[in-house]
């Protein structure tokens, strides 16, 4: 190593059978790091992403990752406000609403792992691009759907696709991440669903009270249709702007693509400085081992190359999946999975359930408050008052002409803004106070809040209960997604989501049927049953790491 009078270093280095000559304005710490560099063939990935900056790239990533869970927010609870607009045209009883409400749900349920898998081998970009597509066409057709069977049918399609939307964006989200900006930037997508929280009632309480209907001999086209189909085509925006990112590239280097991940960090490199991308530090990375691939020990090729249409490409990709679902099933990982699909099981059986069908217990309340003023009533009640003016199969004509009341989307909208407070509080205090912490905080507390929705007797303190719950459970199911992207490695990371995702949905799936049933009945159990789940779901909390402050493997 030479040090020239104008503070140029120069060196020769060997590299295996290669003469290096490296002539570059550094000083000799920097240029030793150089030489680690070159000795370990390549730049570790983490200093490579730090060394890309942080800025206007991330924080358009960011929005539009943000905008996905916006959009699953409307996607998941859409219903609440199509089951009182759209039961006259249906002829809805309870029963028909409960298995309405569950339809998406099963298309959760099912959809859930198929995303994920493809996510793990075909990358991340491309599988959420087709779920939205595929979520905004199918939303579309709903609303034009005539039959009760029809609408249903497209409602679960919609929930197979937004399910993989779901799943993919905090892992997509947190793989362009640096370390120390990773969790504050995840948790900062709470305030996104809260944003969606939010919107959802202040688009359905614009067009919904509209008296616009379109009618042929056999096609009607009324406000609710107009609010399905407004609400769908968020879907196909947020799904063509996605083309113009790149695709992770801690995913291309899991497969066996350096170049391609360089070329998405030069490209970041300068969108966040404003530099030309060949002015980016780094010239190669560190390409990892993949010793748990059935591809890389079978072919050079990579993953994402495997077409499904060659029968021998499709067998060698599903042995990759059922390598990784085996993984995920195996030491070190099963015990993380098995914590985590606890957790989502418990706490996304209560909040989707209740979320679906607090605007329906508001307009119960409106009901019931109209025809007895001045009396209060609990919730169990209101139900048992209330049901016989609209019994059974039977819907009565009168309940059919009633409308939405004000008052119900003014409490859906004011659940959002409860929110607010939450969604800041994650983000700017997390490095502080951990995931765990929260994750713990919210979920016991909303337990408690749950449990005490059995004792409201009017629809001001259901209300505060409910806004309460809203903005603690919300906080508590974000934190869970932040926490799932530290804990498993890059190749089964998706995969992983999407299990914990499935039986989420699938208890969101029983919750709703029961749910369906029981309020008609006797609504004590249902309210017993969702606290206790969200209790057990605090304490199992407890038994995760600390996330959040290293590098992701």
């Amino acid at each position: 190593m030479t040090k020239h009078r104008n503070g140029v270093t120069s060196a020769v280095v060997w590299a295996g059978s290669d003469i290096i000559v490296q002539v570059c304005p550094l000083d000799e710490e920097q240029f030793i790091d150089g030489l680690d560099f070159i000795e370990g063939q390549g730049e570790d990935f983490e200093r490579a992403l730090e060394s890309t900056g942080f800025g206007k790239f991330h924080f358009t990533l960011l929005t539009v990752c943000g905008l996905i869970y916006l959009n699953t927010a409307i996607g998941i609870t859409i219903i609440s406000f199509v089951l009182p607009s759209a039961t006259c045209d249906f002829q809805m009883s309870s029963s028909d609403k409960g298995w309405l409400t569950a339809a998406p749900m099963l298309g959760m349920v099912i959809g859930s792992y198929f995303w994920g898998c493809l996510a793990d081998t075909k990358g991340r970009k491309t599988v959420l691009i087709g779920a939205l597509i595929m979520d905004g066409i199918c939303g579309i057709l709903s609303s034009l759907a005539q039959v009760y069977w029809l609408f249903m049918l497209f409602r679960f399609f919609n929930g197979f696709a937004i399910t993989g939307a779901m799943g993919i964006c905090f892992p997509y989200l947190g793989e362009f991440q640096p370390g120390k900006y990773r969790e504050t930037i995840l948790c900062w997508m709470e305030l996104f669903w809260t944003l969606g929280v939010i919107c959802l009632p202040g688009i359905a309480w614009i067009i919904i009270p509209m008296e616009f209907t379109y009618e042929t001999e056999n096609f009607k086209f009324a406000s609710w249709n107009l609010f399905v189909a407004v609400c769908s085509s968020l879907s196909l925006f947020i799904g063509m702007w996605l083309c113009f990112f790149p695709e992770s590239p801690k995913f291309l280097l899991e497969c066996g693509e350096p170049d391609e991940a360089l070329e998405v960090l030069r490209h970041m490199y300068a969108a966040n400085t404003g530099d030309d991308p060949g002015s980016y530090p780094v010239l190669s990375l560190r390409e990892k081992v993949r010793t748990m691939s059935v591809v890389s020990q079978q072919s050079s090729r990579s993953i994402r190359s495997l077409r499904i249409r060659k029968p021998k490409e499709l067998k060698m990709l599903l042995n990759e999946i059922w390598e990784q679902t085996k993984a995920l099933c195996n030491p070190p990982h099963l015990r993380y999975t098995i914590i985590t699909c606890l957790i989502q099981f418990c706490v996304t059986t209560s909040y989707y359930t209740l979320m679906i069908w607090f605007p329906e217990l508001f307009n119960r309340f409106e009901e019931f408050e109209s025809l007895h003023p001045n009396e209060s009533a609990s919730v169990c009640e209101v139900s048992s008052v209330v049901l016989p003016t609209t019994n059974g199969t039977v819907i009565d004509e009168e309940f059919c002409g009633t409308p939405i009341s004000d008052a119900v989307f003014l409490h859906t909208i004011i659940l959002g803004i409860a929110c607010i407070p939450t969604s800041f509080w994650l983000p700017l205090c997390v490095h502080r106070l951990g995931t765990k912490f929260f994750l713990v905080f919210s979920l016991l507390v909303a337990s408690a809040v749950t449990m005490g929705l059995y004792f409201v007797n009017s629809s001001i303190s259901n209300l505060v209960l409910s806004c309460i719950f809203e903005a603690l459970t919300s906080l508590g199911i974000s934190t869970v997604y932040c926490v799932l992207v530290d804990l498993f490695p890059t190749n089964l990371r998706v995969m992983a989501a999407a299990l914990s995702l499935t039986c989420g949905r699938g208890g969101a799936l029983m919750g709703n049927l029961l749910f369906g049933f029981l309020i008609d009945l006797n609504c004590v159990v249902p309210v017993v049953l969702f606290s206790t789940m969200l209790f057990a779901s605090g304490l199992l909390c407890l038994m995760l790491p600390n996330t959040g402050k290293g590098a992701l493997e």
